[in-house]
């Protein structure tokens, strides 16, 4: 039986009964998804940071300066979350997934910041980073280099021969100290096919999913026309 009597204007014979084993399935999905974020929120702490990273950023006037990992933490706030952007210096472009991942971000760190604090770190320089960030008018985040320091391959953002990864940190303040508390780990897991490890925080794969062309299995949206 059908969970409503709402029908959308001449529906094709069958397509209710269809349609409400799929919305079963998306209710399931949304309980999963739940129960998921309540084990996620069960966790302890992992471990504590071993260093207080000092890293480069720029401030508004254009001036370089450090600012260590423990000053991060906005007023108010003690947990933080850490993006690993794709952009060593060896790069001659950003990655475009990690791209347009923080394109989608950019608009809503307002909003999540007022809980949260939140930083995108890169391996490039801060002024590579901050110039590419004005190619892409970000507004909003606050930008990091790691150039001086072993945050990336400490949390997994990037291997031991310097490959870029991505990935996302949450660490969490504490009376004696800073710990990391969750990190995306299946970028790092064989789950079969893209490891999709912030599918849940990126607009653009929710919207395509909504659709009958899906997200397609080789498709990658373009930086530029």
């Amino acid at each position: 039986m059908s969970r409503h009597e709402r029908r959308f204007p001449n529906e094709a014979e069958g397509y209710r009964e269809t349609r409400d084993r799929l919305l079963e399935a998306e209710i399931d999905l949304r309980s999963r998804i739940e129960q998921v974020a309540e084990l996620r929120r069960q966790l302890q702490p992992s471990g504590k940071v071993k260093e207080d990273y000092v890293f480069e950023t720029m401030n508004e006037v254009g001036d370089v300066e450090s600012l260590p990992l423990s000053a991060l933490f906005a007023p108010g706030h003690d947990t933080l979350l850490i993006y690993s952007f794709m952009y060593g210096p060896e790069m001659d472009a950003a990655c475009p997934m990690c791209t347009s991942f923080i394109d989608g971000l950019d608009s809503s760190v307002p909003h999540f910041t007022q809980r949260v604090s939140f930083a995108v770190v890169a391996r490039n320089p801060i002024g590579r980073f901050v110039e590419y960030a004005r190619e892409r008018e970000w507004r909003n985040l606050r930008l990091l280099s790691s150039s001086a320091n072993s945050y990336n391959t400490d949390y997994w953002g990037e291997d031991e021969e310097g490959r870029q990864r991505s990935m996302m940190n949450v660490f969490v303040r504490r009376d004696d100290g800073v710990y990391h508390f969750w990190g995306s780990e299946m970028a790092y897991t064989d789950v079969g096919g893209q490891p999709r490890h912030v599918d849940l925080m990126w607009p653009l794969w929710n919207v395509l999913d909504l659709t009958p062309e899906g997200r397609g299995s080789d498709w990658y949206p373009k930086l530029s026309s």
